[in-house]
Formats: structure tokens, C-alpha cells, sequence
């Protein structure tokens, strides 16, 4: 019992500011802060039903399923339709609560415009890697076999995780971020396959653009102590609680 006031409090210190802001938000703004996120549900549930469809497959597949195997100009074309394209062997449910609770919570903190943007930038990665680790071959420490070059790319899942990832580090929940990257490098030492090296990959381009985000603070803060300030700006709040705390009105970038 004598653990639980810890447990609670590192709870609180881990999550307390992202459920701050999210129930802020939401009531604040209602089903006005809500927008991408239904809509990312409803077309991955569309594009679902029309895929295990005999008139829908081919259409989805020529819209958004992306291979290495295809011409890069092609594939560039269909990686925007490609964060909503679910895989056909796992169950579709699972696709859309991660949807459903990730876009949420990052169109929050995020807004729409910047989720987009990560997301993307997300799948694009895993999409672009696949092409690379082909290229150098299967006996290389990140290379991929040529069949790899046949199979579709990981969907939303890629997105997901590259969200889930960035949100941690933009509200500093460390423990939480620390989690989603552990449980992808055990998805590949379990199973060493496409999506798992995929997933690997938006980690690593979200974490690079995470690093150049917070690069200028870091410059700035460093300065400012050797000036012999207190590494704030005069006037400024600490930048961890304005990160904890910025809200919708505040935020003046993509990144």
C-alpha cells in the first residue's frame, strides 16, 4: 500500500499534463478540436470494407497500396492514401482504436496540420527505408530480402507509432515514449519482417525531427547560463511548463 501515493505521483508527473491538456481542449472547443480524427476512422473503416471487396480491391490497391517494388514517382503518389489502407491479414478493429486514440490525442496537443505532417512524414520513412534495406540486401545489418520488394507497406501503423512517439517527447512523457520504442525493437527481435523495420524507421525520422525541434532551445539555453542567465528568457515561463501548458491559440508552427 505504501507504493501507491509513488506510483500515483508518477502517474501524475508522466501523464498529468497530457490529460490536462486534452480535457482542456475538449472542453474548450468540443467536438470543434475533433475533426481529423473521426475522419481518419470513418475512411480507414471505408477502405476496409472496399478492399475485402470484389469491385474494391483492385481500386485501393492501385490507390494506395505501396510497395518497393514500384516506381518512386507512383509510390509517392500513393503514400498519402497509404496512412488509411489497414492490413487485410490482422483485424481491423485494432487499426482503428490505435487510430482513434493516437490522432486524438495528437490532433490535441498537435492540431491538424502538424499531425498530418508527422504522420506522413512517419510512413514516408518506413516507405523510403523498405526501398533502401532492399538495396543493400539481406546479408547487410540493415538490409531487407528482395521479396520484401512485393509486400505493402504497414499502413496507419507506421503513422501511428510515429505520432505516439512524438507526442511523448513534445509533453515529455519519457516512460511512456521509452514504452512504444521498446515494444517495436521486441516486434522485430520476435518477428524480423517488413512493417517491423518499418515501424523502426518512423521512430527514427520522428526522433531526428524531435532533435532539430528541440536543437535551438538547447543552443539558446546553453547561452544564456554561459552569459550568466538563468537559461529563460526574461519574462518567459520555463519552456517545460510551456510545453505542458501551450495551448490551441499558441501553438505557431508545424514542428
Amino acid at each position: 500500500m505504501s507504493r501507491l501515493p509513488a506510483l500515483r505521483r508518477a502517474a501524475v508527473r508522466e501523464w498529468g499534463p497530457l490529460v490536462t491538456t486534452v480535457r482542456a481542449d475538449l472542453a474548450g472547443r468540443g467536438v470543434r478540436a475533433l475533426v481529423l480524427t473521426p475522419s481518419a476512422v470513418a475512411l480507414t473503416a471505408l477502405v476496409q470494407v472496399a478492399q475485402n471487396q470484389s469491385w474494391g480491391y483492385r481500386p485501393v490497391q492501385n490507390l494506395g497500396a505501396v510497395r518497393a517494388e514500384d516506381p518512386l514517382p507512383l509510390a509517392l503518389l500513393r503514400t498519402p492514401l497509404s496512412l488509411f489502407v489497414p492490413a487485410l491479414d490482422l483485424p481491423v478493429w485494432g487499426a482503428l482504436a490505435q487510430i482513434l486514440l493516437v490522432f486524438g490525442v495528437a490532433e490535441v496537443c498537435l492540431g491538424r496540420r502538424r499531425t498530418l505532417a508527422v504522420a506522413y512524414a512517419a510512413t514516408l520513412a518506413g516507405t523510403l527505408y523498405a526501398r533502401v534495406g532492399i538495396a543493400l540486401g539481406p546479408e547487410a545489418l540493415l538490409g531487407l530480402p528482395a521479396s520484401d520488394a512485393r509486400v505493402v507497406d504497414t499502413g496507419p501503423s507506421a503513422a501511428v507509432v510515429g505520432l505516439a512517439v512524438y507526442v511523448c517527447h513534445q509533453r515529455r512523457a519519457w516512460f511512456t515514449g521509452a514504452l512504444v520504442v521498446l515494444a517495436m525493437v521486441v516486434e522485430v527481435l520476435v518477428k524480423d519482417n517488413l512493417a517491423g523495420r518499418e515501424h523502426l524507421a518512423a521512430i527514427a525520422a520522428v526522433l531526428v525531427v524531435c532533435g532539430v525541434r528541440a536543437w535551438p532551445g538547447r543552443r539558446g539555453g546553453g547561452q544564456d547560463l554561459r552569459a550568466g542567465g538563468s537559461g529563460t528568457r526574461s519574462g518567459a515561463p520555463p519552456m517545460r511548463s510551456w510545453n505542458f501548458r501551450r495551448g490551441p491559440a499558441q501553438r505557431t508552427s508545424w514542428w
